[in-house]
C-alpha cells in the first residue's frame, strides 16, 4: 500500500539545483547554510561516527588546495578507487573542487583494467583507499606515462618511481589556513553546467572500457529530476533531511548520482553500509528514508523474508497470500471490494508494520535501477509495504532516464515516465533516442563511438522499447549484446569469449548472464586438441561420448579456470557446459560473416545453461 499522495506542489528543491552552476557550488551552499548538521556516516571501531556538513567542506577545501599544492589543476584528470566510505565522496568533490576531474574506477578491476583507464584518461595522479587496492593500482600507475602521483587514505609502502601523499597529513597541513582555504574553495568554484565532472568508465560492445564524459549539468538535471518526484509524490511540505544508506559502489553511475549527489542536493545524509552481510543489521542501525538498489538484492531479501514467514507459519502465511493478491490486483488497475479495503487496512496493522520495522520504520521506498526488474519482485515488496521506484538509464544519460513513481501509477513491467526536462521518442526500428541536458557530451577519446551513439543531440540507447498509453517507458530488447548482471554490472561478452578461445583446448565460446548472478558459458573444445587428449587418456575419441567423460571435463573447466585467474570479478564464468556440436553457419549458429548467433545458441541451450544456476 502506497502513502496517500499529497498535493501537486512546485519541486523547489529540484529549481534550486537546476539553477545551481556545478556540482562543487551545490555542496558548498548545502554546507554553508547547516554546517553542523550530520552529513556522512559511516562505522569506525564498531561504531558509527558523523562527519557534519561544515567539516566536510573544510575537508573537501583543504585537500582541493592541497592537490592544487601538489601540481593537480584545471583538466587534470585523477583516478579514484576506493570502497565506499566518507572519503570516496570527500575525494570526489574536492578533486572537482581543485579543477580537476574524476575519474572513478572499480575495486574490482585488474591491473590490466586500471592501466586501460589510467592510460586511456592521461591521469595525473590517482587516489587509493589503501594498500588492499594498492596492489593492482600502482604497478599499473608505473606502467603509465602520466601518472606518477599516488594519495593514499590509509598509509601505503613506499615505490619507487611514484610520489604517495599521505591523505592526512596533506589536509593536516593546511589546518592553519583553514580560512583562507574556505575562502578559495567558493572561489574555485567557476565550473559551468557544461563544463567536464568526470569520467564514467563502461564497458563498449568490443570490452574496452570506453570513458563517457558526464558535465556538470548532466547529473544535476539527473538528481533535480530524481529530487522532484520525491518532492512532489512523498511529502506534503518542506522536505526534511533524508538519509540513504549507500552500497552499491560509488564507481558506478547509478550509485554516483542517485547515492550521492541527490543526497547532497537534498541536503541529506549519507551512511555507508558496511557490506551486503552486515547490510540488514545496517538497515534496522542507521533507519534509512531512501535507498538505491540493484534488483539481485530484492531478490534476495525476497527469498529471506518468504524464507522467515514460511518458518512461523499459519497466520503468517495467510496474511502474505492476502497481501500478494491485493498488490496483483492493484497492479492490474483494479479496484479493491469493500472486503479487501478492510483486509488492505489490517495488513497495515500487522505484517506491513512488522517488516517496515526491519527495514529501520523509516523506509519511503527503494529505487530500483542498473538492471531490469522482475515485475513479481517488485509487487512483493508493495506487498509486504516497502513500495519500490523502478527506473532505467544509461551511464551515458546521467544515469537516470525514467522512474515509476506514486503520482503516475506504479506499473512494475514499465519502468516509468521519464524524468522531468528529459525528452524520449522511438525511433522507427523501435530503438529508444533521448535528448537533454542530462546527455553526455561523447566518450573520451573516441570520437568513431560517440558519433555512433549522438545523432542529431539525441542518444541512441541501443534498447527496444516503447511508450505505453500512460507515458510510461516499457523496455522490450536489447538492442546490444552487453549482458547487465543481476547487479547492474555491465559485461562485454566479446571480451569475455576472446579470453576463452585464446586458450588451447577452446576453440568457439558464448558466455550467458543477462539479469543473473554470475557468467556460465557454452564451449566448443579445440578438435586436435581433444583428439590428442582423449588418445593420450585411453578415451573415446567421438566427441558425443568423450564430452560425458569426468577428465575431459575438468581439463575444459582448468582451460576457463585460467582464465578467470586474470578476469576481474563480473567477468569470471563460473561453470560451463560443452556443446553438441561447433557452431557454423550450416546449423545457423553462425553468421556469414562467422560472428555467433546469441539469439540461436540461447535457444539450442538456454535450458541447460539455466541449470547451472539451480544444480
Amino acid at each position: 500500500m502506497l502513502p496517500k499522495l499529497p498535493p501537486l506542489r512546485p519541486a523547489a528543491i529540484a529549481a534550486r539545483i537546476d539553477a545551481a552552476p556545478n556540482l562543487v557550488s551545490l555542496f558548498l551552499d548545502r554546507a554553508d547554510e547547516q554546517p553542523a548538521s550530520p552529513f556522512l556516516v559511516a562505522k569506525v571501531g564498531g561504531q558509527w561516527q558523523t562527519i557534519s556538513w561544515g567539516e566536510a567542506r573544510d575537508i573537501v577545501a583543504s585537500l582541493s588546495a592541497a592537490l592544487n599544492g601538489i601540481g593537480i589543476g584545471k583538466g587534470d584528470r585523477v583516478v579514484l578507487v576506493s570502497e565506499n566510505r566518507p572519503e570516496w565522496c570527500l575525494a570526489d568533490l574536492a578533486i572537482m573542487a581543485a579543477g580537476g576531474i574524476s575519474v572513478p574506477a572499480y575495486t574490482t578491476n585488474t591491473e590490466a583494467d586500471h592501466l586501460h583507464i589510467l592510460t586511456n584518461s592521461g591521469a595525473k595522479a590517482v587516489v587509493v583507499s589503501g594498500p588492499k587496492l594498492a596492489k593492482t593500482v600502482l604497478p599499473a600507475a608505473l606502467a603509465t606515462d602520466t601518472c606518477r602521483t599516488v594519495i593514499a587514505i590509509e598509509p601505503v609502502a613506499e615505490v619507487q618511481g611514484l610520489a604517495i601523499h599521505d591523505w592526512a597529513k596533506l589536509i593536516g597541513g593546511r589546518a592553519a589556513l583553514q580560512d583562507e582555504d574556505r575562502t578559495a574553495v567558493r572561489a574555485r568554484a567557476t565550473m559551468k553546467r557544461e563544463d567536464l565532472a568526470c569520467l564514467i568508465y563502461t564497458s563498449g560492445t568490443g570490452g574496452a572500457p570506453r570513458g563517457v564524459r558526464q558535465h556538470h549539468g548532466a547529473i544535476m538535471r539527473n538528481i533535480a529530476g530524481a529530487i522532484a518526484v520525491i518532492e512532489q509524490d512523498f511529502f506534503p511540505g518542506d522536505v526534511p533531511g533524508e538519509l540513504f544508506l549507500s552500497f552499491l559502489p560509488l564507481s558506478h553511475a547509478y550509485e554516483h548520482t542517485a547515492g550521492q549527489y541527490m543526497p547532497i542536493g537534498m541536503g541529506g545524509q549519507i551512511a555507508y553500509a558496511e557490506g551486503l552481510e552486515k547490510l540488514a543489521s545496517n538497515i534496522e542501525e542507521v533507519r534509512p528514508t531512501f535507498m538505491v538498489v540493484v534488483p539481485r538484492l530484492f531478490e534476495v531479501l525476497r527469498m529471506r523474508i518468504a524464507k522467515q514467514i514460511e518458518k512461523q507459519g499459519g497466520l503468517a502465511i495467510t496474511l502474505l497470500n492476502q497481501a500478494l493478491a491485493i498488490a496483483r490486483k492493484e497492479a492490474k488497475g483494479e479496484r479493491l471490494s469493500l472486503a479487501e479495503k478492510v483486509i488492505d487496512q489490517a495488513l497495515e496493522r500487522t505484517i506491513r508494520k512488522s517488516i517496515r520495522a526491519k527495514f529501520g520504520g523509516r523506509l519511503r521506498a527503494m529505487v530500483a535501477g542498473g538492471a531490469p526488474l522482475n515485475p513479481e519482485v517488485g509487487i512483493f515488496f508493495t506487498a509486504i509495504g516497502i513500495p519500490i521506484l523502478q527506473g532505467y538509464g544509461q551511464t551515458e544519460a546521467g544515469p537516470v532516464i525514467s522512474c515509476n513513481r506514486p503520482r503516475a501509477k506504479l506499473k512494475m513491467h514499465t519502468v516509468g515516465p521519464p524524468l522531468g526536462g528529459v525528452e524520449v521518442k522511438i525511433a522507427a526500428d523501435g530503438e529508444i533516442l533521448v535528448r537533454g541536458e542530462l546527455v553526455m557530451d561523447g566518450y573520451w577519446m573516441n570520437d568513431a563511438e560517440s558519433h555512433k551513439a549522438l545523432k542529431d543531440g539525441w542518444l541512441l540507447t541501443g534498447d527496444i522499447g516503447h511508450l505505453d498509453k500512460d507515458g510510461h517507458l516499457v523496455i522490450t530488447d536489447r538492442k546490444k549484446d552487453i549482458i547487465v548482471n543481476d547487479k547492474g554490472d555491465n559485461v562485454a561478452p566479446q571480451r569475455v569469449e576472446g579470453m576463452l578461445t585464446l586458450q588451447d583446448e577452446i576453440a568457439q565460446a558464448m558466455v550467458y548472464g543477462d539479469r543473473r548472478p554470475y557468467l556460465v558459458g557454452v564451449v566448443v573444445p579445440e578438435a586436435e586438441w581433444a583428439l590428442a587428449f582423449a588418445r593420450d587418456k585411453g578415451l573415446p575419441t567421438d566427441m558425443a561420448r568423450l564430452r560425458e567423460e569426468p577428465e575431459f571435463v575438468r581439463a575444459i573447466q582448468a582451460a576457463v579456470d585460467r582464465v578467470n585467474a586474470r578476469a576481474n570479478v563480473i567477468e569470471k564464468v563460473r561453470r560451463v557446459i560443452i556443446a553438441d556440436a561447433p557452431f557454423t553457419t550450416d546449423n545457423q549458429q553462425l553468421t556469414p560473416s562467422l560472428k555467433i548467433r546469441r539469439h540461436v545458441l540461447r535457444q539450442v541451450y538456454g535450458e541447460r545453461l539455466d541449470r547451472l544456476y539451480k544444480d
